[in-house]
């Protein structure tokens, strides 16, 4: 299963950049995250492996996430007209999925971020929650993005039940 979602940030790319890539930042727009840590390699850098802990309601699931691409490697003073990549391998019990992050400048001040998932299904549950309920996959990737953009924007923190 392939979908792809996409926002609009009311802020310049490099500051998105930094934002998304700054650990301490994810509780306050990642609803659900319990834990994200690393197990090898330095957060966020590539080939970094992290272990992320994540709440639903009761069912909590522990993933893998393995840091694939990251350009530019450093986030500071990026050119104009390049375009920021933060790939990334998840893989937890029943499913593995590929997401590619993309940042690209729609003007000075506001940014594009376009997220491609896929995602793959090996045991017999989490196939058919895939296919019965493919539509929950794309809600929730764009909650988690707009999440990011209230807090990019707004300061808001998913934590404090706003929302």
């Amino acid at each position: 299963m392939k979908q792809t979602n996409s926002i609009r940030i009311a802020l310049p790319r490099e500051g998105v950049a930094q934002l998304l890539a700054d650990p301490a930042h994810f509780p306050k727009w990642l609803r659900g995250l319990v834990l994200h840590e690393p197990v090898s390699g330095t957060h966020g850098q590539l080939g970094t492996r992290s272990r992320v802990v994540m709440q639903s309601g009761q069912r909590e699931m522990e993933l893998t996430e393995t840091i694939t691409r990251r350009e530019p490697a450093d986030l500071h003073e990026i050119p104009t007209g390049i375009v920021v990549h933060f790939d990334r391998e998840v893989v937890g019990a029943g499913m593995w999925s590929v997401v590619r992050d993309r940042l690209t400048e729609a003007d000075p001040e506001t940014t594009l971020w376009e997220s491609e998932s896929e995602y793959r299904f090996n045991g017999l549950l989490m196939r058919l929650v895939g296919l019965l309920m493919p539509g929950s996959f794309r809600k929730q990737a764009q909650q988690h993005m707009q999440d990011f953009k209230e807090f990019a924007e707004q300061g808001k923190d998913v934590r404090d039940g706003q929302n």
